[in-house]
């Protein structure tokens, strides 16, 4: 590390490496940060679905922009939405569909392996796998049972 130091001081922000320890401890510093992203990914998504899906018609971007300013939630995934909003308001252009690099699995069974519960992490890396489904087997089992049991109208195909 002391030999290649200046390359990643030369390399990176300002303060924006570390030496994390013995051998893989960087690597598992990284895979527990990306875990961490997409809880917070995850938390971002919710809360902007849930704005969106008001009847207040408000403006997403001008909204990152404000919690990014002044506000406890403040991050550069932030800024990146007001920049994604202004390029595409509605996120039209966007299939709502979230692959995963595998750092969140990784996390998870990290987490499970050491006994640590990692709810957050866990619910985004199933939440992500949840996208890839269009018409879930498992959503129409439940639509089949609440006719069954309540009748309930399911939405036919």
């Amino acid at each position: 590390f002391k030999r290649l130091e200046p390359l990643f001081k030369t390399l990176a922000p300002e303060e924006g490496y570390l030496y994390c320890g013995k051998s893989g401890a960087g690597h598992f510093t990284k895979m527990v940060h990306n875990g961490i992203e997409y809880a917070m990914l995850q938390a971002y998504g919710e809360g902007f679905e849930l704005l969106d899906a008001s009847d207040f018609r408000l403006d997403l971007k001008r909204i990152a922009r404000l919690w990014n300013r002044g506000s406890v939630v403040r991050s550069w995934l932030l800024e990146l939405a007001e920049d994604a909003f202004e390029k595409d308001p509605e996120l039209s252009g966007f299939k709502g569909y979230v692959d995963d690099s595998g750092e969140g699995r990784w996390t998870v069974m990290e987490g499970v392996e050491r006994g640590i519960p990692l709810p957050a992490i866990a619910t985004a890396l199933f939440r992500r796998f949840r996208s890839r489904e269009e018409d879930a087997f498992s959503d129409r089992f439940i639509a089949a049972l609440r006719k069954e049991f309540g009748g309930h109208r399911p939405k036919r195909k």
